[in-house]
């Protein structure tokens, strides 16, 4: 067998090549992509016995995307992707200066995939639909934040210089508050706004008792409030307007992703059985998928599921004392997308909302509820995938609904 440590950076990968017995074999500096992969083929080749086939060959690397990594896959290597928290912890096993190099991560890596490969986690065998999936879906998940931030940053202006429109639109992402704002940016311009041209925004937003609202708006926006000085009011009008059409593109661009991430989840051979998970639709069911993936052999039971989802908690435990916490490394779009199904799965399941207010009902906190009730949720989604069927509102809260007189 060989061991192959590799220390990736964005134009080159530094390797080193290990025996069985911590021999260093030979170390390189590879260019990225086709070249240097190839010749990491060869410096492989050079020391493989006639014997020896290609998963025989482990690879520790840092990272467990890119076409780097997709080849040493292709290629039939047996490739570990080692967090680099783990690194670090190795590396203080030789030593305490501190001390830190390409050249050393790589012999690193592959000592450790020489001596710790039965605790590594290989990489998961994915289907690229699942991997295009889980691309997309945080693409659209990197649209909403980035809206998300300018419309925080637009908010922090209008409070510096137009507080009424604050008052006047409640959500500043909607398109009708965009609309107004994009057509007056300063608080003269949005009072000389007529109810008509108010009354026409809203009516393209759809929005319910438009005349109404448009009084509310206007009214809101003609009343007294406070000012700061024409040059620097005409700066932060200038700038609002910027934002507002930023905001606009990011909405437009959402939109589009959004129907991309509908049509890959829904050509997945798993799509039904997380379309009937409660609390899932479209979009969190492909960020759920996309995170998870789909190798069926990538999780030994529920137990892994969850700990992976990062809701299971954790247990220190020494001495008299034992503590158990929230786990909080882990994978946060994962962890984020759980707890909005959580969240809508009250709505969407009785046995969800029986689960969640029982465990109101001793004591603990609304986040921590969801928390578990996402862990239990977990569970449900793993048995429907191994059993390959749809979630069953019966089944899945049967258990715990015999449990509670019991409890009681």
């Amino acid at each position: 067998m060989l061991f192959v440590g590799n220390d990736w950076a964005e134009d080159h990968h530094d390797v080193e090549v290990q025996d069985q017995t911590g021999r260093r074999l030979g170390r390189a500096r590879l260019p990225e992509g086709v070249v240097g992969i190839a010749r990491l083929h060869e410096l492989i080749a050079g020391f493989a016995g006639e014997d020896t086939g290609a998963e025989q060959v482990l690879v520790g690397i840092e990272t467990d995307r890119g076409p780097w990594v997709t080849a040493l896959v292709a290629a039939g290597y047996s490739v570990f992707a080692i967090n680099p928290r783990q690194v670090a912890r190795f590396r203080e096993r030789h030593g305490t200066s501190g001390a830190k190099s390409d050249v050393g991560d790589a012999h690193v890596l592959a000592d450790m995939v020489r001596t710790d490969a039965h605790q590594l986690r290989a990489v998961a065998g994915d289907s690229a639909l699942v991997e295009g999936i889980k691309m997309v879906a945080r693409a659209h998940q990197n649209l909403v934040w980035d809206r998300h931030r300018q419309v925080l940053r637009l908010r922090a202006s209008l409070r510096e210089y137009y507080p009424a429109a604050l008052e006047a639109f409640d959500d500043l992402a909607a398109a009708d508050a965009l609309d107004l704002l994009g057509a007056a940016p300063d608080p003269q311009r949005g009072a000389r706004l007529s109810r008509s041209r108010i009354a026409g925004a809203l009516k393209r937003a759809r929005r319910r008792d438009v005349e109404a609202k448009a009084e509310k708006i206007q009214t809101i926006l003609r009343g007294e409030q406070l000012t700061q000085p024409p040059e620097l009011v005409a700066a932060h009008a200038a700038a609002t307007a910027a934002t507002v059409a930023v905001i606009v593109a990011f909405t437009a661009q959402i939109t589009v992703l959004q129907g991309q991430v509908e049509a890959h989840f829904g050509r997945h051979p798993d799509v039904e059985i997380y379309r009937s998970q409660p609390g899932l639709g479209d979009i969190l069911g492909a960020r759920v998928l996309g995170e998870f993936g789909d190798d069926p052999t990538r999780y030994d039971g529920a137990r892994a599921r969850k700990n992976y989802a990062g809701n299971s908690p954790i247990t220190r435990a020494s001495g008299k004392k034992t503590v158990v916490l929230a786990r909080f490394v882990r994978n946060q779009r994962l962890a984020d997308a759980l707890h909005q199904q959580a969240f809508c799965a009250l709505r969407a399941s009785p046995g969800a909302r029986a689960y969640y207010d029982q465990l109101r009902a001793r004591g603990t906190g609304h986040h921590a509820a969801l928390r578990q009730l996402s862990n239990r949720l977990v569970g449900i989604l793993h048995g429907c995938l191994r059993t390959r069927t749809l979630y069953s509102e019966t089944t899945a809260w049967a258990h715990h609904q015999q449990h509670q007189p019991a409890a009681a």
